[in-house]
């Protein structure tokens, strides 16, 4: 097998559950009241990093339609589904959009936003030691200086 070459995607996106890859960016969401059998779904536009299967005709609640299931490019799992063909008219909208299961994805801003929260957590934490530290090494200057102060007079 070859090497696999990632297409690394900037803003909220959406990831592979087992591998966190990138797949699909969330302006790119078309709908998400899909269902599939273990429960909601997202169609995208646009997806990346992934390889389809090859064309079935599969009876779906909207009825038939010729798909592609979708499976990520990294570790191989089963992602979802291309819609290649609508047999019906009113369906003809999906054709060539992508659903991914949302069981299988992650919601990536979730781990930018942890990240981003740990950062500040971090920075609010060495400002609030070094604002202890200043007030501690001032207290002990003031200490030294009543100290050099009241033997400055003695020596006096």
């Amino acid at each position: 097998m070859g090497r696999v070459f990632v297409v690394d995607l900037d803003g909220r996106s959406y990831g592979c559950r087992y591998c966190n890859t990138p797949l699909a960016l969330a302006h790119n969401i078309l709908s998400r009241n899909f269902n599939c059998s273990q429960g909601r779904a997202y169609l995208f536009s646009k997806v990346v990093n992934i390889t389809l299967g090859t064309p079935v005709e599969r009876m779906m609640i909207s009825g038939l339609h010729t798909v592609e299931d979708i499976f990520c490019c990294s570790c191989g799992q089963l992602l979802g589904w291309k819609y290649v063909l609508a047999y019906e008219k009113n369906e003809a909208y999906k054709e060539g959009k992508f659903v991914l299961e949302r069981w299988r994805i992650v919601d990536n801003v979730e781990e930018e936003l942890e990240l981003n929260l740990d950062a500040q957590a971090g920075s609010q934490g060495s400002q609030a030691t070094s604002q202890a530290d200043s007030q501690a090494g001032s207290q002990v200057d003031s200490q030294v200086d009543s100290l050099a102060g009241s033997s400055d007079t003695e020596n006096a």
